[in-house]
């Protein structure tokens, strides 16, 4: 068959990536498209293989890197893409990717990170985060947001299979599209991080230092707990603002190698997540390393994080909830290889076997 696979855009190394990445491994000979490429020669090497990338007219206007303000245009953009050669075409999206054209004689499965977060259930955090959530500029840009929903469910229309990467996202999709999903879970590299047994007198947490990943929160529960220790790996927007707040118990380390950030979780006596996520691949990392994780009860941390078995839950972003996870944390024991075991449930192999077998199913048409 001829593949295409197509991508919201190409401009960081992050878990929907990781998920193109292991898609062209398993079709190397399919073609790549997306709404604009950004990515650097490592980059490149590390994701995509070296391969190039089909992009949109988007790619060529003014100050194109700051693509997300050309989000009006993306839907045109996507279905100026010419897919008409292909048999299948795979589509990783959290926002536009699902939108391309197709024809009867084609099969397009969509594999769905989320529908897009910023127009549906999320708008008013994203409005409010981004400081445009009154006035003038709160109105153009729900009336944008109210487009780009019209635009999304009518895309859903063209998809033929829905693939979820969590049972969250699962119903968010029959929420939004009022379709089924399969849950496929998203590949973790579960062989790259060993299982240390043996434990050390700290906490540990690692982000990107943007407002939902909740790292202020975080600072803040640990700062009011003197005596924990708390070591935060990561930077971001956000590094000054955490830093200011962070007591003397907390040490932000900033930006580490894979080989440091890896030693830290592993020796740590529990890794902290205060985000909600569509899947969350670093808790799951974590529970590779044999360490429980201490994650906030929603989203896909409900599936990935057994409470009480590989970790615990917290029912609020609040300090005072994640304290009192904190305080239950320490009454309780966890064993490292059981918490392992688990983290093996989500490896890249069982991603390759899972759709594989998924698009070989929803592909028979065509032979």
């Amino acid at each position: 068959m001829n593949i295409a696979i197509v991508h919201d855009w190409f401009s960081d190394s992050g878990g929907a990536e990781k998920v193109v990445s292991r898609m062209l491994r398993l079709y190397p000979h399919s073609d790549l498209f997306s709404v604009v490429d950004f990515l650097s020669d490592k980059q490149r090497k590390d994701i995509v293989g070296g391969r190039s990338v089909t992009t949109t007219f988007i790619q060529k206007l003014p100050k194109a890197k700051s693509y997300r303000k050309y989000l009006p245009l993306m839907p045109i953009a996507m279905e100026s893409l010419d897919l008409s050669a292909y048999d299948l075409i795979i589509s990783s999206s959290s926002s536009v990717a699902k939108g391309v054209i197709t024809g009867p004689d084609q099969v397009h499965i969509c594999y769905c990170h989320s529908p897009m977060r910023y127009a549906w259930d999320l708008q008013e955090q994203y409005l409010k985060e981004s400081g445009i959530s009154k006035g003038v500029k709160g109105f153009l840009a729900r009336s944008m947001l109210s487009y780009m929903r019209t635009w999304d469910v009518r895309s859903s229309f063209g998809v033929d299979h829905f693939v979820a990467n969590s049972q969250y996202i699962a119903r968010r999709i029959n929420k939004v599209y009022r379709r089924s999903a399969t849950v496929i879970y998203p590949n973790v590299e579960v062989q790259d991080f060993e299982v240390l047994s043996e434990k050390h007198d700290y906490f540990f947490t690692c982000s990107r230092m943007v407002p939902y990943k909740k790292i202020d929160l975080i600072v803040d529960a640990f700062s009011s707990m003197p005596d924990k220790k708390l070591i935060v790996i990561g930077d971001g927007p956000d590094m000054a603002k955490i830093k200011a707040r962070a007591g003397a118990n907390v040490e932000l380390m900033g930006y580490q190698s894979f080989s440091v950030l890896k030693e830290m979780m592993g020796k740590a006596r529990a890794f902290v997540f205060a985000a909600e996520e569509d899947f969350g691949i670093v808790p799951v990392e974590a529970q590779a390393c044999g360490t429980p994780v201490i994650a906030f009860g929603k989203g896909g941390c409900l599936e990935t994080v057994l409470d009480g078995v590989t970790g615990i839950h917290f029912k609020q972003q609040t300090v005072s909830s994640l304290c009192e996870a904190v305080a239950r944390f320490e009454t309780m024991t966890f064993d490292p290889s059981v918490i392992r075991a688990h983290a093996e449930k989500f490896s890249s192999e069982r991603f390759d076997q899972e759709l594989i077998e998924f698009v070989r199913e929803k592909t028979r048409v065509l032979k």
